[in-house]
Order: C-alpha cells, then sequence, then structure tokens
C-alpha cells in the first residue's frame, strides 16, 4: 500500500528537500505541501493523507495547535498520523503535540534513512519512540511537571488489569513488544493483544501517547 504523506514547513527549501527524497522512496508519496499551520490543517482536510510532517514553530498557526485541529477531526483522525519535525532538542511544544496526539518527533537535521523509517513507522501505526531524544524529552517535561498521581489519569489506572499495568509499564520505559514479551515470558502476539486492551481502555491513540499518560499518572518517574 501507498503511504500519502503531506508536508507543513514554512521553510520552502526544507518542503522541497523532504519531499524530494519522500518522493523518491517505493510505496510514499507526497500528495501535498503547506507553508503554515493553518494551510496544513486545510491540506489534511483535504487530502487525508496517512502521515503529516509538522514543523513546529510557524507563522498564523504554531504546529501544535495545527496536530490539535487535525487530530480532533473525525473525518482524517482515524486515519491521519503526525510526525513533528523540529530544530530543538528539548521543545516544549513537542511535549504539548504528544500530548495532543502526535505519534512522535524527528530532529531536523536527522539523517535521510531516519525521516524515511519514521514514515514507515509512523504509518504503520506505531509510535517513533525509538531515538533517545524521545524519551529523554518526554522525561524531562515530566520531571518538570509533578506527577498528576492522584488526578484522572491514576483513577483510570484502575480499568487495568495487573499483567496490563506491567505491560504499560515497560512500554513507557521504551521497550519494543518483542522486549517486553521476553520479560514477561509471554508470546509476542500476547504483548500486542495486552498493548491494544490498554490503549483502548485508556482511550489512547498510540505508544506515544502511552508513555505520556504513564509519566502524568504517576505510574512510572524518569530515571526508573
Amino acid at each position: 500500500m501507498t503511504t500519502r504523506v503531506i508536508i507543513v514547513d514554512d521553510q520552502a527549501m526544507v518542503r522541497a528537500g523532504f519531499a524530494a527524497l519522500l518522493a523518491a522512496q517505493d510505496g510514499i508519496e507526497v500528495v501535498g505541501q503547506a507553508a503554515d499551520g493553518e494551510e496544513g490543517v486545510a491540506l489534511a482536510m483535504r487530502t487525508h493523507p496517512d502521515v503529516v510532517l509538522m514543523d513546529v514553530r510557524m507563522p498564523k498557526l504554531d504546529g501544535l495547535e495545527a496536530t490539535r485541529r487535525i487530530l480532533s477531526s473525525p473525518a482524517v483522525a482515524d486515519r491521519t498520523k503526525v510526525l513533528m519535525l523540529t530544530t530543538f532538542d528539548l521543545d516544549d511544544y513537542v511535549y504539548e503535540a504528544l500530548r495532543a496526539g502526535a505519534s512522535g518527533f524527528l530532529l531536523k537535521d536527522a539523517p535521510p534513512a531516519d525521516l524515511i523509517a519514521a514514515v514507515h513507522v509512523i504509518a504503520a501505526g506505531d509510535a517513533l519512540l525509538a531515538p533517545s531524544v524521545t524519551r529523554r524529552l518526554i522525561a524531562d517535561f515530566a520531571q518538570r511537571q509533578p506527577p498528576l498521581g492522584r488526578g484522572k489519569p491514576a483513577l483510570r489506572l484502575n480499568a487495568l488489569t495487573e499483567r496490563e499495568t506491567e505491560v504499560l509499564t515497560l512500554v513507557a520505559r521504551g521497550s519494543s513488544n518483542a522486549e517486553i514479551a521476553q520479560a514477561l515470558f509471554v508470546a509476542e502476539q500476547t504483548v500486542k493483544t495486552h498493548v491494544s486492551r490498554v490503549f483502548t481502555k485508556l482511550d489512547l491513540r498510540d505508544r506515544a501517547q502511552a508513555v505520556v499518560f504513564a509519566y502524568e499518572s504517576g505510574l512510572v518517574t524518569p530515571g526508573e
């Protein structure tokens, strides 16, 4: 299947470079480009892409609000995933974008192969949490903002079984399904089932939101 991508960035050369790189790949089609967040939201509504490459800082409408608008629209939310692009290693907007439903982020100066791989990962429904910079970003902001602990996120944990809680904890620590299966001595397919149930019970889109939820609920803390 072809992965349909749009690129939202206020720098024309960045858009052109990403578009040329991705268009040259088998299985990826660049179906549009936008120069700011407002154009990006409108473009997403018209084209229903699989993946949106979204810059963080843009005029008129920043990437955070554009992500919220796209992912809150029933017309595209079920299909579309957002991958944030940023120049900065630790950027407040990126953490907020993950909370808004973005599936991960990538530094703009990442190697071309990383961008291509990121598009495939996001399109497959996974979160881009493999780069250590992503885990460091989430841990950094979780440390700045005390866990909500006694609030609603913690109460939502009551919906999980003991095994599902174990799985969520390992997801939040950056473990893959294969690593979780090895740690819990179960089949990888069983882990996938548990992960799916956790997402459903907690109303989470993907692993990125699961990590944020785990930190904010106090289930895990940075540095564990």
